[in-house]
């Protein structure tokens, strides 16, 4: 800075300026026979001619012609007083801008004075006092950050020291995960702890350790995945907060857990042999839940049926017993009329269970009128089973047979007839 200002004002340092061997005019005898360029530089002549530049730089006139005082011892101190102050006062400008810093957006700047904390600015233009009394420090407090834990920037790139766990049944597990989190506080990040971002790895490292140490290998491998991520989350932050770290944990994401690659296979044939055992066990339950419930309806059913046939039962025998008992109350009230009725009641019985055949004795017409119904009801039956098995051949009655037939039909009923009557005049008599 001193050699560019020399050269503004027209100063050269060189060793080859014939300047440099000028002699001055109040000592030209002892400078006699010197010539120019011979001998070591003039430095009093050199400063007064610098100084007689800044003066004609800067404005300075002299009260001679030309300068012709410059010479003058005070002249000259004046000269170097005002130069000083100048390059004073341009090192210090220099020297306070220097202190100027700017802090990006999502930033903090941390200033410190002599190594101590003096306060916190924000994004944009800043200034503090330059160094050596104060100092600065800028910390990315919205950047997400990541720890790896088991692995390094790749799940195949393993660390085994930090992957092999130990759970609560004495298995040992291999597991990767990462840790992201933020800074919440600057100033704990700075100041609270040394290597922060191992710091971050190795809480991580602990929580995961005691979360997979109380857990069984099972758990941690299926069904507790999230659980397990949850609980380290938990706990980082806890230690976190306890260390004053000034990190906030966002999330922790598991990315491999599986068992150690020596037994992998031997692993993943019992993890096969369990899933078949609860393949087949389900195979049963769902069998049992078929089969268990049908035969439960069909036991309440043949019990509902019981329940039906004995109450039939037991109702039919009291309306039986109740009927018998008013029979025999309106037989002793009226016996004739009592027995023509049970007779004419048992006679309709059975005359609508039986086939009949009506023949017109008293006229002496041998017509014998048909039980057209049923036979139209069994010609109907007929032809049914006929349209199902086929054309059949109807065995023809030979005519020769059919009045025999008929009369030994019409000589049965007029002994049955009779019989009835008889037997009626004998309950009349009686």
């Amino acid at each position: 800075m001193l050699v560019s200002l020399l050269k503004r004002c027209g100063i050269k340092l060189s060793l080859n300026d014939p300047r440099w061997g000028h002699k001055p005019q109040g000592d030209h005898k002892a400078q006699e026979g010197r010539r120019p360029g011979e001998g070591p530089p003039d430095l009093d002549q050199l400063w007064r001619d610098f100084n007689a530049r800044l003066n004609r730089l800067f404005g300075a006139r002299g009260n001679g012609n030309n300068g012709g005082d410059g010479g003058s011892p005070y002249r000259g101190s004046s000269g170097a007083g005002i130069t000083a102050g100048v390059v004073a006062v341009i090192v210090g400008l220099i020297w306070l801008a220097s202190g100027a810093f700017i802090v990006q957006e999502g930033q903090v700047g941390v200033v410190t004075t002599f190594g101590k904390l003096s306060h916190k600015t924000g994004a944009g233009f800043n200034w503090r006092w330059p160094y050596p009394i104060q100092a600065h420090e800028t910390v990315d407090v919205a950047r997400i950050r990541t720890a790896e834990i088991g692995y390094r920037a790749n799940v195949r790139n393993k660390q085994p020291a930090e992957a092999l766990m130990l759970t609560d049944d004495e298995n040992i597990i291999d597991i990767q995960f990462a840790v992201q989190y933020t800074l919440k506080d600057p100033v704990q990040w700075l100041f609270q702890n040394r290597d922060q971002d191992d710091s971050v790895r190795q809480i991580a490292e602990t929580a995961i350790r005691e979360v997979v140490g109380r857990s069984k290998m099972d758990f941690v491998l299926y069904e507790g995945r999230e659980k397990v991520a949850s609980d380290v989350h938990q706990m980082m932050q806890q230690i976190s907060d306890r260390y004053k770290l000034g990190a906030l944990i966002t999330n922790v994401t598991m990315q491999a857990v599986q068992p150690p690659e020596q037994v992998q296979e031997a692993f993943d044939d019992a993890v096969k042999a369990g899933q078949d055992r609860a393949r087949a066990r389900n195979e049963g339950e769902a069998y049992a839940n078929q089969v268990i419930p049908q035969a439960r309806g069909q036991a309440f059913r043949l019990a509902q049926d019981a329940e039906a046939y004995r109450s039939m039962v037991v109702e039919n025998a009291t309306g039986n017993a109740s009927r018998f008992d008013q029979v025999v109350s309106a037989y002793a009230k009226a016996p004739q009329v009592t027995r023509d009725r049970m007779y004419i009641d048992t006679m309709q019985q059975i005359f609508s269970s039986t086939s009949k055949v009506m023949v017109d004795s008293r006229a002496g017409n041998p017509m014998i009128y048909l039980p057209l119904d049923k036979l139209i009801g069994q010609g109907a039956g007929n032809d049914a089973v006929g349209s199902r098995s086929g054309p059949q051949q109807v065995p023809a009655v030979p005519q020769s047979n059919a009045p025999q037939d008929v009369m030994q039909a019409m000589d049965s009923v007029r002994h049955r007839d009779s019989r009835s009557r008889d037997s009626s005049r004998d309950r009349e008599s009686r």
